[in-house]
């Protein structure tokens, strides 16, 4: 509960006043034996739940940062349940953590910003615990480096083989979604017994990209092909009841997955003895209910290389890959006119499409991170690629031209919008409200949860079982 870790929230080795690019020594996560005064450390701050807000390199909300922008839009079923995060300088100054996680179940938007500010806090913690265990067994110069050249008096093999480097980062991954979902079962005020979250997080340092990954939410690259043409390429795989070894380990466990007469392309788990509560996943954080027959938290993991042909990542829950494709997506983006516009581009192109596929539907949450891996955001080099002068980025600037606000709300050239979804102002308005993760509270009364209601397309959960959490006697 009292998750603390030691990290650093803002490196000091970044870059020099005569703009002098730092050495690699700099962007070592601080794991590697030798100390010196420029590489960071766990130990330089302590970060904990309470000191997120005050973190200006992580961004929870529309908007962008240095390489990155991000959105989300409410749905037409009640609260927005999606939550969303980038972390830039998480341990070091090359490393990026994103997640977005969609919530489901009554207590579903708790939940999933209960984990979006924990479980990165827990990685860094067991990465901590890594380094000390190093430490002790004379590994001092192991180190979390990736594919950075060893230092002057370094050699190779002071550093971890790639192999141990992806043993450790799968290690931390593993035991902090373990350590996550164990915490939501104990919370005193949280009730995840039929409630719960995806999960589809990823850390980028340097070349290295290890991703972890519960549920349906998804995290796809935009690539350039040998033909230097635009491809997409999925890296997660979306954790549903369909797949066989999924519904192996589930009807193992005595649970029972089967899909409805009337969307018979919908696989759902289901308790032995209930036709409820129909979750249309078979990994999440919480759903207690049906933790006992084959629904776990365990996370697939994976760990890949980055090259120069890699463009952007884009992290997207399921109100997106409902009706948009990866090629689609990746089309959208690459050629978002802004790269800044690019996650709100989305979100509006899924809005409309929900429309048109599914009128009778009501449209889920949409939430888009994307990643851009060149580290540049609107860049005027961009520009100049674009035709554009010096002159007309000032003015763009300077608010001649007011394409957007600071938060990126203002309209830019995009799609158009979905007229039955709100729009970012009537989410402003209806939408805003303040959480509680702590407490299990939300400020406001009338936000009723209306996942099981109307008429919809696919509803993560079909119905609340008719029982306490204690099970019958059999």
């Amino acid at each position: 509960m009292g998750c603390c870790v030691s990290t650093s929230s803002r490196s000091t080795c970044s870059s020099r006043s005569n703009g002098e690019k730092v050495s690699p020594s700099c962007l070592e996560v601080g794991c590697c034996g030798q100390k010196r005064a420029a590489r960071r450390t766990f130990s330089d701050h302590v970060i904990s739940l309470h000191h997120l807000p005050s973190i200006s390199s992580r961004i929870f909300a529309n908007g962008k940062s240095q390489s990155s922008c991000m959105f989300t839009q409410q749905g037409c079923k009640g609260i927005n349940q999606d939550a969303m995060v980038v972390w830039e300088d998480f341990m070091s100054e090359d490393m990026i953590f994103c997640g977005i996680f969609d919530g489901h179940g009554p207590h579903g938007h708790l939940v999933a910003h209960k984990v979006r500010d924990t479980l990165p806090l827990k990685l860094l913690s067991f990465l901590h615990s890594s380094e000390l265990k190093s430490n002790g067994n004379g590994l001092g110069k192991a180190c979390f480096k990736g594919n950075i050249e060893p230092d002057a008096g370094e050699s190779e093999k002071d550093c971890f083989p790639e192999d141990k480097l992806t043993s450790t980062w799968r290690e931390a991954f593993m035991k902090a979604y373990k350590d996550m979902d164990k915490d939501l079962r104990s919370h005193p005020n949280l009730d995840c017994f039929c409630s719960g979250s995806t999960s589809v997080t990823l850390v980028k340092q340097g070349s290295n990209l290890f991703m972890g990954n519960i549920g349906d939410s998804r995290a796809i690259m935009g690539s350039k092909d040998s033909n230097d043409s635009m491809v997409a390429i999925q890296l997660t795989v979306d954790l549903k009841p369909d797949l066989p070894r999924e519904a192996e380990r589930i009807k193992h466990c005595e649970g029972r997955v089967f899909a409805l007469q009337d969307e018979p392309e919908v696989h759902r788990v289901w308790l032995p003895f209930d036709d409820a509560p129909g979750l249309a996943m078979s990994r999440a954080f919480g759903d207690f209910c049906l933790k006992d027959y084959g629904v776990i938290s365990i996370p697939e993991f994976s760990h890949r290389l980055l090259t120069n042909r890699d463009q952007f990542i884009i992290l997207a829950s399921d109100g997106v890959w409902d009706v948009l494709t990866n090629e689609e997506v990746v089309e959208i983006v690459s050629s978002a006119p802004r790269r800044s516009s690019a996650a709100r581009i989305v979100v509006d192109s899924a809005a409309r499409e929900w429309k048109l596929k599914y009128p009778t539907s009501k449209m889920d949450d949409c939430t888009v991170v994307c990643l851009f891996l060149d580290g540049k955001m609107d860049s005027e080099s961009e520009y100049d690629e674009q035709g554009l002068s010096s002159a007309t980025i000032q003015s763009n600037h300077s608010g001649v031209n007011p394409i957007e606000s600071d938060e990126g709300q203002k309209s830019e050239p995009s799609l158009q919008r979905n007229d039955t979804v709100r729009s970012s102002e009537e989410n402003e308005t209806n939408g805003a409200f303040s959480v509680d993760v702590e407490n299990g509270t939300s400020s406001i009364d009338d936000q009723n949860w209306l996942g099981l209601e109307g008429v919809t397309r696919v509803n993560s959960l079909v119905q609340l079982p008719r029982f306490s959490e204690e099970r019958p006697n059999s």
